[in-house]
């Protein structure tokens, strides 16, 4: 995927996070914090299962990439913690509230960076859906939680997970 700016409104609350030289993150990316360092969610080690690896994400999550970072440069990047994020999605509708999560590519095997889904639980998701989508589409607006830096999703959803 390449460079998109996702964001639509509302604070972002923005950190400045170190990154790798090996890493290649584009804006828009959805990134978690690997010990000391912002990684794209496709980089997050396979867990298993598409929930497994959202579980891995959303405990992980750090925000979305705001600058990108290019294969040999080790400059850090500044990442959106909060604030409403236009993402592609699977066709579907979406109600206020809504949990949302990365989605995972068709191999199974890796989140993608630029793409989210709707979760059944809290523990998965990265942010909740902030405007209504009644009709079947491929975009939604995702209000996002930082886990690192706010403490995620929290509080009960629609389905009381």
């Amino acid at each position: 995927m390449t460079d998109k700016m996702r964001w639509r409104y509302g604070d972002t609350n923005p950190v400045v996070a170190a990154v790798d030289a090996e890493t290649v993150i584009e804006i828009g990316d959805l990134v978690y914090q690997d010990v000391d360092d912002a990684k794209p969610a496709a980089l997050l080690p396979d867990q298993g299962s598409e929930a497994a690896n959202q579980d891995a994400l959303a405990f992980n999550f750090l925000g979305v990439a705001m600058q990108r970072s290019r294969a040999g440069v080790a400059d850090s990047i500044r990442v959106a913690t909060t604030g409403v994020f236009e993402f592609d999605c699977p066709s579907g509708t979406f109600e206020l509230g809504d949990l949302v999560g990365a989605d995972e590519n068709q191999a199974g095997t890796a989140l993608l960076n630029q793409q989210v889904a709707e979760v059944a639980a809290a523990r998965y998701a990265i942010g909740r859906v902030a405007r209504r989508v009644p009709a079947a589409a491929t975009t939604v607006l995702v209000d996002v939680r930082s886990t690192v830096m706010t403490g995620g999703v929290q509080g009960g959803s629609p389905s009381g997970v």
